[in-house]
C-alpha cells in the first residue's frame, strides 16, 4: 500500500508535467479566470454525488475539485511577482485551522466534550470577523451566491441579533403548520417559484434583493 499522500505527491508532479514545456497544449494555456467555470462546475457535481448518497461519484468528483486546486496552485507558481504552489496553499489552511481553534489547540484547550457545536461555531466566526478586520457578521459572505445559500448564510449569522424581517413571522405562522418534513418545505419553495413566474417575476432575483435588505438592517443594529 503507498504511504500517505504519496497520491497526492503524484497528483503534484502530474500537474506540473501537464504545464512545463512539451506537455499538453490545453492545460498550458489556462489561468485562474478560464478555469473558473470547471472550478464552479466540479463543486456542484460533488453537492450532487452527496446527496444521492454515490460514495464511488464522491469519491471521483472530490478528486476532480481537488484537481482544480492543484491546477490553480500550479498557475500561481509561475507568477513572476508574487508566486505560490500547493505547500503554501496546504501550510495557510493548516495555520487557520490551528488559530480558529483555540479550544483544541490553544494553551489553556478545554476539553472538546465542554464546547457546543453551536459555541465553536460563533467563536470561528468571531475569530474571522477579528483577522479580517470586519465589522460586520455579514460581511465576506459572496454576492455571488446562489440566493438561497447565502439567504441561509446571513440568517444563521445574524441569528442572535433581533432583526425585523417583514413578512417572516406572518409567512412562517401559515406555512410552519403544515410543513412536516424538508420535502414539504421543498414543494413550498417550489410553489413559491412558481406563483412568481406566473406574475413574470424572478424568484432568485427577488430572494437575493430581500437578502440585501436583510444585511443592511444586520449592519444597522450593528452599528446602533
Amino acid at each position: 500500500m503507498a504511504a500517505s499522500g504519496d497520491s497526492l505527491q503524484e497528483l503534484v508532479a502530474v500537474m506540473d508535467r501537464l504545464r512545463s514545456p512539451g506537455g499538453c497544449p490545453w492545460d498550458a494555456r489556462q489561468t485562474h479566470r478560464s478555469l473558473v467555470e470547471y472550478l464552479v462546475e466540479e463543486a456542484y457535481e460533488a453537492v450532487e454525488a452527496i446527496e444521492a448518497e454515490d460514495r464511488p461519484g464522491m469519491r471521483e468528483e472530490l478528486g476532480d475539485l481537488l484537481l482544480q486546486v492543484v491546477f490553480h496552485s500550479r498557475i500561481a507558481q509561475e507568477d513572476p511577482d508574487d508566486p505560490w504552489g500547493i505547500d503554501d496553499v496546504a501550510a495557510g489552511i493548516v495555520a487557520k485551522l490551528v488559530r480558529r481553534h483555540p479550544h483544541v489547540f490553544g494553551p489553556e484547550a478545554a476539553r472538546e466534550e465542554d464546547r457546543t457545536a453551536e459555541q465553536v461555531e460563533a467563536t470561528w466566526h468571531e475569530l474571522k470577523a477579528v483577522e479580517k478586520g470586519r465589522s460586520s457578521v455579514t460581511d465576506g459572505i459572496p454576492e455571488s451566491l446562489p440566493a438561497l445559500v447565502r439567504a441561509s448564510k446571513v440568517l444563521a449569522r445574524s441569528g442572535h441579533l433581533d432583526v425585523v424581517t417583514p413578512m417572516t413571522d406572518t409567512v412562517g405562522d401559515l406555512v410552519a403548520q403544515d410543513l412536516v418534513d424538508e420535502a414539504d418545505l421543498g414543494d413550498v419553495l417550489l410553489a413559491l417559484v412558481a406563483a412568481g413566474r406566473a406574475r413574470g417575476w424572478d424568484a432568485e432575483a427577488a430572494l437575493r434583493d430581500s437578502v440585501r435588505r436583510h444585511a443592511a438592517r444586520v449592519r444597522q443594529i450593528e452599528g446602533s
